[in-house]
């Protein structure tokens, strides 16, 4: 990087990918998320939106005095007690930053302010100057800044690069953006603004037109030099700038692009399956970088010149994002420290002995039921033993369900409730179906159903089933996860671990309820 400048990497998967309906996230969560995004070197963890609820403050708090080599950020309106709840929440970092916004295009002003321009610039500046004498680092965004007037644009970012702004984010909001355009847009102001050198200028992009990494990159190659991303691209209607892609897209035509990041990339595709099993949010099979197909060859004629020479079909190697193509074959005659070696390989720690036992004895448990045993199926076997500990108020034990052309499908179960066994059977409309309802013959939870994945973990019929389900009751929704070898057993885990989650108390309102 000796010629070419830091390109900062502003993470915001656990603040605005939280936004997407049913991805938010435990405290817990947060703290596991940022902890393999501080391993992959991420510059900014934008952690939550402090003000916006007890949970999200608390989680904002967990994350800054967990993690120590990244920046830790919190988001807040340009109010005095938005920003004074985020610089509370941010007093165990040993980095933090205060990222502050208001709205400043005309329509936003004028029909959700109802504030005039001189207004809000006077509001910004008083907020970032309120902001700068609690924390050293602060950000100001110009929401929806892709259509406000470039006049008052320039003003504003004058005034608080002046009140103690250090870095001036101007976000493609609605993701209205194109990329020539929105780059231009950039350029013009961090040559005319007179102060702009006293100021790193971040871009943040929606993708509801697709075009948020195109936009981002734009930015960046008329001056920008933070991007601000998550993984997977999550986020609110469309989702956002997925960290994978601009990492990689930078990193790969490194012969156009005057930067580059310090992210170790090989932990990309590990923290990506990890924010997937936590949200609910599967990854697409062709999704570039992190899907099952970004590296996957059909074509006979792209086969033969892999084979001849990788780089004639592909731009970047699959292991230089984290895909693995050990061939090492786990099977239920491997080792603990074989078995404890892959682990490690794969970036996955454990926090005690405790939990390494029990991922190895899941690991025999399934290399009973599967000859071979794969990556995946070992990320997706440690996801209940890193899982943050609750009470397990239902537990199953023993599932017997009957499917018959014909006939309506039938589950009968016993279920361990508080310690006590009961036995439970219902119809439905197929196994899972009767499953469910089985259940919820002696929970009674009264929570909606929002959602029902199931996603095999490899290829082949014997390979392990990963079921999320999503509930929600009274404004709050949990994700449950179940895995097994049979997808009806795997759907009663995940049903079970969501009304655990909800017994629990472990509810995630949506980040801005009430806000």
């Amino acid at each position: 990087m000796s010629n070419k400048d830091n390109l900062i990497i502003f993470d915001t998967t656990l603040r605005d990918g939280e936004q997407s309906p049913g991805a938010s996230m435990t405290k817990d969560e947060k703290v596991r998320i940022a902890k393999l995004l501080e391993k992959m070197q991420v510059d900014v963890i934008e952690a939550g939106f402090a003000i916006a609820s007890v949970g999200d403050f608390e989680a904002v708090k967990a994350v800054a005095e967990a993690v120590k080599d990244s920046t830790i950020c919190s988001l807040a309106r340009a109010v005095p007690g938005d920003i004074e709840r985020a610089a509370e929440a941010l007093k165990g970092a040993n980095s933090g930053r205060i990222h502050t916004f208001i709205a400043t295009s005309p329509i936003h002003m004028q029909y959700k302010l109802q504030m005039e321009p001189n207004q809000v610039l006077e509001q910004a500046v008083a907020m970032v100057k309120l902001a700068r004498n609690l924390r050293d680092d602060v950000e100001f965004s110009l929401e929806d800044g892709s259509r406000s007037e470039y006049e008052f644009q320039c003003r504003i970012i004058e005034a608080v690069i002046n009140a103690g702004a250090t870095t001036i984010n101007i976000p493609d909001t609605v993701g209205y953006g194109e990329p020539e355009e929105y780059g231009a847009m950039f350029k013009r102001l961090i040559n005319n603004v007179p102060n702009a050198d006293k100021a790193i200028f971040s871009t943040h992009c929606h993708n509801d037109l697709g075009l948020a990494v195109a936009n981002s990159l734009s930015a960046v190659m008329n001056g920008v030099r933070q991007v601000e991303c998550t993984i997977n691209g999550l986020g609110e209607r469309a989702g956002n700038a997925a960290l994978e892609e601009i990492v990689m897209g930078v990193r790969t035509r490194s012969d156009i692009f005057p930067v580059a990041t310090r992210i170790e990339p090989e932990h990309i595709v590990p923290t990506s399956r990890l924010v997937s099993s936590i949200t609910g949010f599967p990854v697409q099979p062709n999704k570039a970088i992190v899907g099952a197909n970004a590296f996957a060859h059909e074509s006979g004629i792209h086969q033969d010149g892999v084979l001849k020479h990788r780089e004639t079909y592909e731009i970047m190697s699959a292991e230089s994002v984290g895909w693995n193509t050990n061939k090492l074959v786990l099977g239920k005659h491997s080792g603990r420290a074989a078995v404890k070696a892959r682990f490690e390989e794969l970036g996955i720690s454990f926090d005690s002995q405790e939990a390494l036992n029990e991922a190895f004895k899941n690991f025999k448990a399934l290399a009973d039921k599967k000859h071979e045993i794969f990556d995946e199926d070992l990320q997706a076997l440690v996801s209940d033993v890193t899982a943050p500990e609750i009470k397990e108020t239902y537990q199953f034990s023993d599932l017997e369900a009957t499917s018959k052309s014909g006939v309506k499908p039938k589950a009968s179960m016993k279920l361990s409730i508080d310690g006590a066994e009961q036995a439970t059977e219902a119809e439905g409309d197929g196994l899972v179906d009767a499953s469910f309802k089985a259940i919820e013959k002696i929970a009674n939870s009264q929570a909606e159903l929002q959602l029902y994945l199931v996603s095999a973990v490899t290829q082949g019929t014997d390979s392990l089933g990963e079921v999320t389900v999503r509930l929600e009751k009274d404004g709050v929704i949990v994700n449950g996860l179940g895995t097994d070898t049979d997808v009806i057993v795997a759907s009663v885990k995940a049903y079970l671990n969501a009304l655990n989650m909800l017994e629990a108390g472990i509810l995630k309102a949506h980040p801005q309820k009430g806000v």
